[in-house]
């Protein structure tokens, strides 16, 4: 190792040169597994061959292939920065590599997923730039792509086509545990986080029998736990639907068998912007008023899923590890404020849609109108909204949470109720609106419409929320200040951040 403003590091694969940013030593777009391209595509990830000299690891890879995100209207636009060859990189922020690789000064790690419906996102991105979060509480931050949509989510299992991004998240595991210490990381220290789509993976990663041992802590950002693991017959139901747009037949038979291979060189002969236009059209296929799951995601019994975190947590599994995780207190405005569906909808329309998300649906549907503001403003699509954000985010944030406190291990709830002063009608503390703070990349998200305008009070929340996260990471507890562990059924051992108003 050489600290210096140009620091080189020596990994499995070969020696990477980085950048120090005010103090904090940046290695970007490291590659923890071979690019995904020919053969590989469609294929379990496989060791990065090994490169002579030092490889530049001052930019971050491209992303991997993926349209552009349905929270656009949200979070803000992201030029197109996708390929498919070297896609699969992480990136590394450290304020202190080792000066003699010692085990006892090694820092506690986060291992951060990015959100996106398992359809988007990367991070490499400037959004997730992990600098600010290592300096405010010494720990080692990670983050990482994997493969989305089609690439990463496409159900062939009879092809061996098996959850391949989760299979890509666990990769990223190995990879820090064998590499981390080189960059001061403890990989006996190693929290997984993420939000979102991240969050779900963060939780399935903690608790799967083949990574569950690696990961220590967990850090669960909006997490929509109320969506179970797809169910293999809906995924097999849409990969064969998502063959048909491609024109190519359903599957016959083992990778082994003429039409099994056929198909799969089919697949890996088909231009990846041709799958990524048919997975569009699938999603508009499959779409309908009230749901938000994506047509392919990490499905049940499959790789790393083997059975609901429900039930993993029940059986232990998670236990012995400290959890810290929320949501922000309206979730689904960013899924359904802009949706015309959803704003045409009459009461009797959305209590049916609600009545299809859960079994007390409707009677939901009216408790939660009750509840609300009596204003002519209020509209059902209003009332479905809140209730969608409590069914697939909250109600099952809080069983968890609740269960893993009362098995007394570390738990921390919170709530995250910033909204823009100058931001659009209806859409509040939406989802996402918590990354910016998180990350302190406030600069990044110039624009977007769930931020509004930057103020030192903003500035301030966002380092209050910082630090809190990362001593979490560090010590299993957000530092000293108000935030109680939680306790279940008390919403005062909720921790809140921002205008609350409830």
């Amino acid at each position: 190792m050489q600290w210096n403003e140009r620091p080189v590091v020596d990994t499995e694969a070969g020696s990477v040169r980085g950048t120090v940013e005010d103090g904090v030593a940046a290695f970007r777009g490291i590659p923890y597994a071979a690019s995904p391209v020919g053969d590989r595509r469609f294929a379990a990830p496989a060791p990065h061959p090994a490169w002579p000299g030092v490889r530049d690891a001052g930019r971050p890879g491209p992303s991997v292939p993926q349209s552009p995100s349905r929270l656009e209207a949200v979070m803000g636009r992201r030029t197109p920065d996708w390929d498919e060859d070297g896609c699969l990189t992480l990136n590394v922020w450290t304020p202190a590599l080792p000066a003699g690789a010692s085990a006892r000064g090694a820092l506690p790690v986060l291992v951060w997923f990015h959100g996106g419906g398992f359809t988007s996102g990367s991070g490499g991105w400037d959004w997730y730039e992990g600098r600010n979060l290592a300096a405010a509480g010494g720990i080692v931050v990670v983050t990482a792509n994997y493969r989305l949509g089609p690439l990463g989510f496409l159900h062939l299992p009879e092809l061996g086509i098996d959850n391949l991004g989760v299979q890509d998240q666990a990769s990223v595991l190995g990879w820090v545990r064998r590499n981390i210490a080189a960059f001061g990381g403890d990989p006996g220290s190693v929290t997984a986080g993420g939000q979102s789509a991240g969050a779900f993976s963060a939780l399935h990663l903690a608790v799967s029998p083949v990574t569950g041992r690696h990961v220590h802590r967990v850090v669960a950002q909006s997490g929509p736990f109320g969506l179970a693991p797809q169910d293999p017959g809906e995924a097999t139901a849409h990969a064969r639907r998502y063959l048909g747009l491609l024109g190519l037949p359903g599957p016959c038979g083992s990778p082994g068998r003429a039409g099994g291979a056929g198909l799969l060189a089919a697949l890996r002969a088909v231009p990846a912007g041709r799958l990524l236009a048919a997975y569009q059209q699938l999603s508009r296929d499959v779409s309908r008023p009230g749901g938000v799951a994506p047509p392919m995601y990490p499905v049940l019994g499959a790789f790393g899923v083997p059975v609901p975190w429900q039930r993993a947590v029940a059986d232990g599994r998670l236990d012995g590890k400290q959890l810290l995780t929320g949501t922000t207190r309206d979730e689904m405005t960013a899924f359904f404020a802009s949706d015309p569906r959803i704003r045409a909808l009459t009461t009797d329309q959305a209590r049916s849609l609600a009545a299809q998300e859960a079994h007390d649906g409707a009677v939901r549907y009216d408790r939660t109108a009750a509840r609300l503001p009596a204003t002519g403003n209020v509209t059902p699509g209003d009332v479905l909204t809140e209730l969608v954000t409590e069914l697939l985010f909250r109600d099952e944030t809080l069983a968890l949470a609740g269960h893993h406190a009362a098995a007394g291990n570390g738990t921390y709830v919170y709530e995250f109720a910033y909204s823009p002063a100058d931001g659009p009608a209806r859409l509040g503390a939406t989802h996402c609106v918590e990354l910016p703070f998180l990350f302190t990349t406030f600069d990044a998200y110039r624009g977007s419409p769930m931020l509004g305008r930057v103020t030192a009070e903003v500035r301030a929340l966002g380092e209050a929320f910082s630090r809190a996260i990362a001593a979490f990471v560090a010590t299993g507890r957000p530092g000293t200040g108000p935030w109680r562990p939680y306790v279940p059924g008390d919403p005062a051992t909720v921790r809140h951040f921002g205008r609350h108003t409830r």
